[in-house]
């Protein structure tokens, strides 16, 4: 799936990730890296995960957060039978 040289972009992008220290970092970063619309769409999917772990019906999240039912539906395909990464930062936002 994913080439030599694509892990190796992935595994410099996420140490640079763990690198960062403050949220203003952070935001500085993701502004560099992304485009506005990829830095929404990124944040508007954590907003689905943690209204679908609150235990929110599709319908008023789509109202909510403007997502699309796809979005929706992947967001909750990847809480439910992911790798676990939705889950690990909902969590530990929830120790905060």
């Amino acid at each position: 799936m994913f080439t030599e040289r694509d892990e190796l972009y992935k595994h410099e992008f996420y140490e640079a990730v763990l690198k960062l220290e403050t949220e203003e970092e952070c935001a500085a970063f993701f502004e560099d890296v992304a485009t506005i619309k990829e830095l929404l769409d990124l944040s508007a999917r954590l907003r689905v995960a943690k209204l679908l772990d609150e235990g929110r019906i599709f319908n008023d999240i789509s109202k909510e957060t403007g997502c699309s039912s796809a979005t929706i539906s992947r967001v909750n395909k990847c809480l439910r039978f992911g790798p676990g990464g939705y889950r690990t930062v909902l969590d530990r936002l929830k120790e905060d």
